[in-house]
């Protein structure tokens, strides 16, 4: 199974998503993992969510490094979050003029982030794999 996966995603795009993988751990892992290791105060719960789903992801981003197929629904959720947020929060902010300093950065890292998701993501392989073949 998992030669015929490789197989069906094809060198590149498999590189390309163990690139990506590398990029989520290395712009991920040390900022939210030395605020869980040395938190500077206590979190605001919603804060705490985020930087407990950002070092969560950049763990598992590791995984994805060695097994990108297998780890392929981690790119999905990266995908989706990004591009919650675009919708729901910076898309808001820029109609009312209001994306300027922070907000503005993560627009863009968020709008490059979704670019780059889309682009890695082998689309045939997740359609022929879940809605042409279905398991049940």
């Amino acid at each position: 199974l998992g030669r015929n996966m490789q197989n069906d995603v094809g060198k590149i795009r498999m590189g390309a998503m163990r690139a990506l993988f590398l990029l989520t751990f290395i712009g991920l892992a040390p900022s939210a993992w030395q605020e869980v290791i040395s938190p500077g105060q206590p979190w605001e719960p919603f804060y705490g969510v985020a930087v407990s789903f950002w070092a969560a992801l950049a763990g598992l981003s590791i995984v994805g490094v060695l097994y990108p197929v297998k780890m392929l629904p981690l790119l999905l959720l990266q995908l989706s979050y990004k591009l919650v947020w675009l919708l729901g929060v910076g898309f808001p902010l820029w109609q009312q003029g209001l994306l300027v300093g922070s907000a503005y950065d993560l627009a863009v890292a968020n709008g490059i982030g979704v670019m780059l998701d889309a682009l890695v993501i082998p689309w045939c392989y997740i359609v022929k794999l879940h809605f042409v073949k279905p398991v049940w």
